[in-house]
């Protein structure tokens, strides 16, 4: 009888191992569950900042290609003056007015406030383009760091159940925590 007792007593405290580490890897599943969430809105904010970033390239490769359009016209025009100065007839009214009206359209291609079209304004647009591709790029390989970051923390926390190290789930709580508020403060914009 007494071992019947010994054994009773063991199968209890073996239930109550057991129930304290069902509660433990409860706990530790619900902890997995709001990493994978906040891996999952990062990885959102991640493919964000790359469709920005692309956008913005293509963008910055545009305004480049029409500046170096527009700088082709311009000096196509400036020839065009030069050519018609150098003819005998350069100084007939008529041919004048073309010299003049060829360095006016040169000149207007190079700078042109007002249109905001000139070579000038375009170096000002394909700059900022630039700027926005560069800031959407650095703040993709932040998004990059933070969903490795959870991942990382995700398998800390599953291999924290395999093992029964509390440990690792601490580990991976904390990686994890850090790593989603430096998301939200990149997507807030307060990190760059």
């Amino acid at each position: 009888m007494a071992n019947s007792v010994e054994m009773a007593t063991e199968s209890i405290e073996h239930a109550e191992h057991a129930a304290h580490a069902d509660t433990s890897a409860r706990k530790v599943a619900l902890l997995i569950a709001a990493l994978a969430a906040a891996l999952a809105l990062c990885e959102m904010g991640e493919k964000a900042a790359q469709n920005s970033y692309l956008t913005h390239h293509i963008q910055a490769s545009d305004d480049w290609a029409q500046f170096q359009a527009k700088t082709i016209r311009m000096n196509m025009f400036a020839i065009q003056a030069d050519m018609l100065g150098s003819l005998p007839n350069a100084t007939e009214p008529a041919q004048a007015k073309k010299i003049t009206d060829a360095r006016a359209t040169a000149a207007r291609m190079n700078d042109d406030p007002e249109g905001g079209n000139g070579r000038k304004q375009m170096t000002v647009k394909a700059q900022a383009s630039e700027r926005l591709r560069d800031d959407a790029f650095h703040v993709y390989h932040l998004f990059e760091r933070v969903v490795s970051a959870l991942q990382l923390s995700i398998v800390l926390a599953s291999v924290s159940v395999v093992t029964r190290v509390k440990q690792l789930a601490w580990a991976g709580g904390i990686l994890g925590g850090g790593a989603a508020i430096y998301g939200a403060l990149v997507a807030l914009h307060i990190v760059h």
